[in-house]
């Protein structure tokens, strides 16, 4: 059997009386769509957060490929090979997809001009031609500000910057929250092709149609402890809401 390629195990966050979890354990295998769902409070914003370095835990451990690590940072994490994409999608408005694929990672002219800080423009342009083509999105243009864009297709931006640089992980927090149908459909068949090209996909999600339909295993946490890892076929929407309100550790197997 693979070797998860991160596990979490017995991650617990205190936030002053409040505990956000409570030895949570949680894995992302290689090749693999995992939904992590539950009801408002069940700590999966937390988890995620400290699993993506923008919060330390209290206590437990987090392995990447079975080494022991720790995030002080988002930068660290990335570094690592998890990138993140929240519902605000943190992307720059008035530049066109392609510099927003390389926002931070800018590509510089070769020789003299790159020395004097002038952008490669038509490279950057190419290769985030490739990386659309190899994930399936279909943008009106590749000129024009993301901020012309349809939700959708910021949404696919954003997901596309994020599978360009994760080699390992990407978290996508809620990302058919704001979609319309159509646009539902395209970002979650851009989650299938991200795990296809390589990169294991953790989906947040409120939707439990929509979990039951993408996701390859599903993990419920409640109240800050995880109780129940299923596979779709092992449940339904119902199970899934029972689980969420009412579900137990016993029997829990990460």
């Amino acid at each position: 059997m693979p070797e998860p390629i991160l596990q979490a195990t017995g991650i617990t966050r205190t936030f002053g009386h409040v505990q956000a979890l409570r030895g949570v354990d949680f894995k992302v295998m290689p090749g693999e769509i995992v939904a992590l769902i539950g009801d408002n409070g069940a700590g999966k914003s937390t988890l995620v957060k400290i699993l993506s370095g923008a919060d330390r835990a209290d206590g437990g451990e987090i392995r990447i490929d079975g080494t022991p690590a720790r995030f002080g940072s988002p930068a660290e994490a990335q570094a690592a090979g998890i990138a993140t994409v929240y519902q605000d999608l943190a992307l720059a408005p008035d530049l066109p997809p392609a510099e927003n694929l390389f926002l931070g990672r800018e590509r510089l002219k070769p020789g003299l001009l790159g020395r004097l800080g002038m952008l490669d423009r038509q490279a950057m342009r190419a290769e985030s031609a490739k990386v659309f083509e190899t994930l399936g999105v279909n943008l009106k243009s590749h000129r024009v500000p993301v901020d012309t864009l349809s939700g959708g297709q910021r949404q696919s931006v954003a997901i596309a910057r994020a599978a360009m640089w994760a080699e390992k992980i990407v978290f996508l927090d809620e990302p058919t929250a704001a979609l319309g149908v159509v646009q539902t459909a395209r970002v979650l068949e851009l989650a299938k092709r991200v795990r296809d090209s390589g990169t294991s996909v953790v989906l947040i999600s409120h939707n439990m149609p929509q979990v039951l339909e993408v996701a390859d295993r599903i993990h419920v946490l409640r109240l800050g402890e995880s109780v129940a890892n299923l596979r779709p076929a092992e449940t339904t929407v119902d199970g899934l809401v029972r689980e969420m309100t009412s579900g137990t550790r016993e029997g829990f197997t990460p």
